[in-house]
């Protein structure tokens, strides 16, 4: 009987291989799904090239593709970046599908912010967020700030490596920018990361590594991840780290709010240097009582980390790739360099400029070279929703509780079918209308910003910030990127580049 269960496992075992060859020599990019297992070995042995290959895959599969996990795990996924699809469940069919119990243990980090946050704890969160940003002096006051962090932080630092002919990482400067900015419009206090000697910051480490863990548990069955949490080991060990630093910074922050607040007597207003209009001030003086949230730490806590995060990451990633675009791309550089000296009197062209916001807004073309990198980078490259009860999507795929639904955005945007046979090239002309303004693209195709009731209320922030560091950099300074330096897309939550963005730069005003 031994040997009969022997003899049937050696078949079992030569079919499943010569299956596995077969497929090998007959590759056509899509997943396998094997007994037991699933896809997953075909996914994990492609891990390193994730996004390429999910762009590859549902671009041969019209753009829907249910990937099957290992049995019993629950980790079957449906991913797609059709538009109707995606119209569908975060607009139309949005009451059905929110982020899930998974979603919310995976980035467990984040708590009970906005990016966790379902229901009544979601909508307060909206409802203090859109408030703030219709403050005048808020606006006031992110003005005030993002020009100084360019005009002087930032060019300070450039300048320095331009006269000391160093290399420079463009994506470390990015993140220090874009974390000193949104630090300052979320709690008030400015960390002063960047500056010429750049030197180490913990807190930045740490986020970096909480994503890229949050970006492994995608990958692994819920129960070995919660067990290597459990045991403290491996990537988990790497998160509950990070976590203590972070934790540890922000608990400063808002110690030091309070008793700022306290001393002013509770009032939310505009300082005599606007350093009062932000974000944790406003919660801690508009604090809700139906939500029994008055005086707790956590909260506030999760509230300021979910916003660095949004603004930090999201800002600084679509910065760097940006860059990079616009230098390998000549022809686009010179056609922003023309459209910012026609705002600009003659006998002033050739000096050294800043543009205001309302110059910058009068920039179709520098608007449609970020929406394009935007496009093609997306900050988040992928959004993660679940069904509440079985619902059909308008492609007619069924998906059922607990069921990830997975819209990839990095390959959205090299889809044929969404951006036509040119999707793939870097065209800054594809947002502009033939009367040369911007032109409407929908939310369901170009969904870098979301969609529907969920939709980003910093979009304006965020093009505000990146119109006035992109001119400043493309019109001042010329940059090269070193020989040999390789850009490749890293594996989080956040789309940066593996190994930066290492460039020379030379003053063009010199």
């Amino acid at each position: 009987m031994e040997a009969l269960r022997f003899e049937y496992f050696v078949i079992v075992l030569a079919i499943l291989s010569f299956w596995y060859i077969r497929r090998l020599r007959h590759d056509d990019g899509l997943p396998w799904n094997w007994p037991l297992v699933g896809m997953m070995p075909r996914i994990l042995s492609k891990v390193n090239r994730a996004h390429e290959m999910c762009a590859k895959v549902l671009n041969q599969e019209g753009g829907t593709f249910l990937v099957k996990g290992p049995w019993f795990t629950n980790m079957d996924m449906l991913f797609t970046v059709d538009p109707a699809n995606v119209r569908y469940v975060l607009k139309d069919g949005y009451a059905n599908f929110h982020k899930g119990q998974e979603f919310k243990e995976i980035f467990d980090v984040l708590g009970d912010g906005i990016v966790n946050a379902e229901f009544d704890l979601w909508k307060i969160q909206r409802k203090h967020a859109q408030f703030l940003f219709s403050l005048p002096q808020f606006r006031k006051f992110l003005m005030r700030i993002s020009t100084e962090k360019v005009e002087i932080a930032l060019i300070t630092v450039l300048d320095h490596f331009t006269e000391q002919g160093q290399v420079v990482d463009m994506q470390d400067l990015f993140q220090r920018l874009t974390f000193d900015t949104t630090c300052m419009f979320v709690t008030g206090y400015d960390p002063g990361c960047l500056d010429i000697k750049l030197h180490e910051v913990p807190f930045l480490k740490a986020m970096d590594q909480t994503e890229e863990v949050i970006f492994t548990r995608h990958l692994m069955p819920q129960t070995l991840w919660k067990l290597m949490r459990w045991l403290n080991v491996g990537s988990e060990k790497k998160m509950s780290q990070a976590k203590k630093i972070i934790d540890d910074e922000l608990y400063t922050y808002i110690k030091r709010k309070r008793k700022e607040v306290s001393s002013a007597g509770g009032k939310f207003e505009d300082g005599a240097q606007g350093n009062r209009a932000d974000l944790l001030t406003l919660y801690i003086t508009e604090e809700d009582k139906s939500l029994g949230l008055e005086n707790n730490d956590e909260f506030m806590k999760d509230i300021v980390l979910n916003h660095v995060l949004a603004g930090r990451d999201t800002t600084s990633s679509a910065l760097t790739w940006f860059l990079w675009l616009v230098i390998t791309h000549p022809q686009v550089e010179s056609k922003i360099r023309a459209e910012l000296k026609a705002c600009i009197p003659q006998n002033e062209a050739e000096k050294r400029k800043f543009f205001s916001d309302e110059e910058l807004s009068q920039m179709p073309y520098l608007h449609g070279a970020i929406s394009e990198a935007l496009r093609l980078y997306p900050p988040v490259p992928f959004q993660h929703k679940e069904p509440v009860k079985a619902d059909v999507l308008p492609t007619g795929h069924r998906v059922h509780p607990k069921q990830r639904v997975i819209f990839s955005l990095y390959a959205m945007g090299r889809m044929a079918t969404v951006w036509g046979k040119d999707c793939l090239e870097f065209k800054p002309e594809r947002w502009i209308s033939r009367e040369g303004s911007m032109k409407y693209v929908p939310a369901y195709k170009f969904t870098t910003f979301s969609a529907g009731p969920r939709a980003c209320l910093g979009k304006k922030v965020a093009y505000t910030q990146m119109k006035a560091v992109a001119s400043a950099l493309i019109y001042n300074y010329n940059f090269k990127i070193v020989e040999g330096h390789k850009v490749i897309p890293n594996l989080s939550v956040i789309l940066l580049m593996t190994n930066g963005l290492k460039v020379r730069i030379t003053d063009r005003w010199s």
